[in-house]
């Protein structure tokens, strides 16, 4: 896909991958609403990127339907057009067994992670399938197939965006509507913070200083070219990668040394 004039929705956009995203696509000749429930943050980025009118700030809560269903007029109110969303958005659990979650932090992250990636894909699809190339990119996790303790939930919200995103792309392959799923590994963002999750130091889900993580702009970097390229799944960091091929080939191994490996952030 060529992004150069093409009007992306980018979820998350006010920090973390998704503000690199927006910066990265807005760099290459893109527009970009971007969507948050910070304003502050939408703002910030907005200044770094100094793209003017070719980025709008949306502060909207994606579990709320009725606002997400309201985006779609008013980015091509702006922009006039939408030829992209891209779903980064995201919150992790709480460290802890699922024997231990409340069904309150169940929903919460269930809300976010899923039904936030639903809702925008409802509300955007009736015109994606109408414009002449579109893209849907939608952020899962490593976690999605290599499962973490105490990330139980989280993982399944990942999985449900794999599961739903695959199944997008076999109903949508006869149109003109590129879908891509992707899986990062351990990223330096400030996600646990933004969840209210304390790791002990701020970082992606299973991020501590003894685990080596991928920066955003590297997230971005394999975010944007596989919007370009139309990519069917793309991984994101050497962790990511490595255990896609372990989980596939001997699952119950993956699953037995991630365990082993993080076990030490459970409360």
């Amino acid at each position: 896909m060529d992004i150069q004039n093409k009007v992306f929705v980018v979820t998350g956009a006010g920090n973390g991958i998704a503000r690199e995203v927006a910066l990265r696509l807005l760099a290459a000749g893109a527009s970009v609403a971007g969507v948050d429930l910070s304003e502050q943050g939408l703002l910030e980025t907005a200044t770094i990127a100094g793209a003017g009118e070719r980025f709008s700030l949306h502060v909207v809560d994606i579990t709320d339907r009725a606002a997400v269903e309201a985006l779609p007029a008013a980015v091509a109110d702006i922009h006039g057009q939408v030829d992209g969303i891209v779903n980064i958005a995201g919150v992790i659990q709480k460290f802890v067994k699922v024997i231990d979650l409340p069904f309150s932090e169940i929903e919460k992250v269930m809300n976010v992670n899923f039904w936030g990636v639903m809702n925008m894909c409802k509300a955007f699809l009736p015109i994606l399938v109408t414009r002449p190339a579109a893209a849907i990119v939608n952020i899962a996790s490593m976690g999605s197939y290599a499962p973490v303790p105490g990330q139980a939930v989280y993982g399944a919200s990942k999985a449900a965006v794999k599961l739903l995103t695959e199944a997008l792309f076999a109903e949508l392959r006869d149109t003109n509507v590129a879908v891509t799923v992707v899986f990062p590994g351990a990223i330096a963002t400030a996600i646990a913070a933004n969840s209210g999750v304390s790791l002990g130091t701020e970082g992606a889900a299973g991020e501590t200083s003894a685990y080596k993580t991928t920066s955003p702009q590297k997230a971005a970097e394999v975010i944007v070219d596989a919007i370009r390229r139309g990519r069917f799944r793309a991984t994101i960091g050497a962790d990511a990668a490595a255990m896609d091929k372990l989980s596939r080939l001997n699952p119950k191994m993956a699953t037995t040394m991630i365990a082993k490996q993080m076990s030490g952030l459970l409360t």
